[in-house]
């Protein structure tokens, strides 16, 4: 089958044009004006964006997590994430404490073949460094094109490795070819407040973010920094939500270190007043919590300035019976947030036409540096000969309200519900077939496809 969309206003995170685009099979074949070849589908772009398909690369779908699981599997989540223009995800295989990465895998591989819509990959998350772990990172990077690996700083007991085992997985990741991600706030001091709350009867969401202050997380991604450093091995920092951790990030410039840096988009637009609504609050408890308006300043302002390299979702849904399994006591709220679906139109609405960032710098946050850091580039990410026939065709005009009634996330509130935003998606293509069409999917369960990725170089 081949198809060809007309006149569309072409974005890359470099590029800004007017042009068609010939797709047949699963990739572009051809880019230019007025191209003369006969399609069995034509699409009229005119006056519409075409850019790249999404890429996120941090979702939890089907995650076990508090005593429950979160709502969206991978056919709900990666639906809904075509709804909302994003075409692949990177979700995250957490290895149990005194079982293998192999075991980890097998596991999140059944929930996922076969049933996820969107393409997607995973990330490795390590919590159990030890000898029999190293000698699986080079066959999982080798054999599976599983090319990074998630670290928590938080989370004792459970997920936390310390800073030796840390050291130990970076110098072995760097050695294969690798990339280290990490959950950096500091667990011990965390778990303290959160005791000291408990014991105080303090036990309402606010309390999750006094929990957690800024200086856990600046703490943590300066010492992540700092290993980083030391090793060589290349660092990526997920879901930064503050001021402090990004000027550890700006500190560690200075000695020539280049760190990854990934916000999400709740903490570009949310903040920690919604904290206070103590019946309502759970629905925002997340890890880390949403910050203050300077921290939302901040954020943008290193978007701009290259110091925020990924804008993702840390897309992690549960229901509301799920979140109240702690209406009486805040450290049992599970924590996550519903995004997946709204990540695009979002920071569209508030990036863009707002004046924030540019629309080049949306697709290169929201799109192409997820896929340049992760070894997916230039098959995913940007638009060109020969990559995947992954495009959103994007009306920047169309004004509409986001709500649980209307979206497609498997989860029964919004957090954004009754924002008007600008900017929605129209069409969907994931290589070259056409997903969504004005607000229908028109892919089955299982069209998805894992996707192997490449070695990194800790560059883009």
């Amino acid at each position: 089958m081949s198809l060809l969309i007309k006149n569309g206003r072409i974005v890359t995170a470099t590029d800004d044009y007017v042009a068609d685009i010939w797709v047949e099979g699963e990739t572009v074949q051809a880019i230019g004006k007025d191209l003369p070849f006969r399609a069995n589908n034509v699409i009229d772009a005119t006056g519409l964006l075409v850019f790249p398909g999404g890429v996120d690369p941090h979702v939890h779908l089907d995650m076990p997590f508090m005593g429950t699981f979160s709502s969206d599997t991978h056919e709900t989540g990666t639906r809904a994430a075509l709804h909302g223009g994003t075409t692949t995800v990177i979700d995250f295989v957490l290895q149990k404490q005194g079982h293998s990465l192999k075991e980890a895998l097998a596991e999140w591989n059944s929930r996922a073949r076969g049933t996820a819509v969107g393409d997607y990959s995973f990330h490795m998350a390590v919590t159990d460094f030890n000898e029999n772990t190293r000698d699986e990172i080079r066959e999982m990077i080798d054999n599976e094109g599983i090319t990074s690996f998630k670290t928590f700083m938080a989370y004792k007991g459970a997920l936390m490795i310390d800073d030796r085992q840390m050291v130990a997985l970076m110098q072995e990741v760097k050695k294969q070819g690798g990339l280290v991600t990490v959950h950096a706030t500091n667990g011990d001091v965390i778990d303290y407040l959160t005791a000291k709350h408990r014991a105080e009867g303090k036990l309402t969401p606010l309390y999750h973010y006094l929990s957690q202050p800024e200086m856990t997380e600046a703490e943590a991604s300066g010492r992540f920094a700092d290993m980083a450093d030391y090793t060589g091995c290349p660092g990526y920092i997920v879901h930064m939500t503050c001021e402090g951790a990004l000027n550890a990030v700006r500190n560690a410039t200075r000695r020539n270190q280049k760190v990854f840096v990934e916000t999400c988009i709740q903490y570009l637009i949310l903040d920690a007043s919604l904290y206070e609504n103590a019946a309502e609050g759970a629905k925002w408890v997340m890890s880390p919590p949403l910050r203050e308006k300077k921290d939302q300043t901040t954020l943008w302002a290193g978007i701009n300035q290259g110091l925020v390299q990924v804008v993702a979702t840390d897309h992690c849904p549960f229901k509301w019976e799920q979140k109240l399994m702690g209406k009486d006591d805040f450290s049992k709220i599970p924590n996550g947030h519903p995004a997946i679906e709204n990540r695009l139109e979002l920071l569209y609405s508030e990036g863009v036409h707002s004046g924030k960032i540019s629309l080049n710098k949306f697709v290169e946050v929201a799109c192409t540096n997820p896929a340049k850091i992760f070894g997916m580039f230039p098959r995913k990410g940007t638009i060109a000969v020969g990559s995947d026939a992954d495009l959103v065709i994007f009306d920047p005009t169309t004004k509409h309200r986001l709500s649980a009634e209307t979206h497609h996330m498997n989860v029964d509130y919004s957090a954004y519900e009754g924002w008007e935003i600008t900017g929605k998606v129209k069409t969907v293509l994931l290589r070259g077939k056409v997903v969504i069409d004005d607000g229908t999917c028109l892919a089955e369960k299982g069209y998805g496809q894992f996707i192997k990725r490449n070695k990194v170089s800790g560059t883009i």
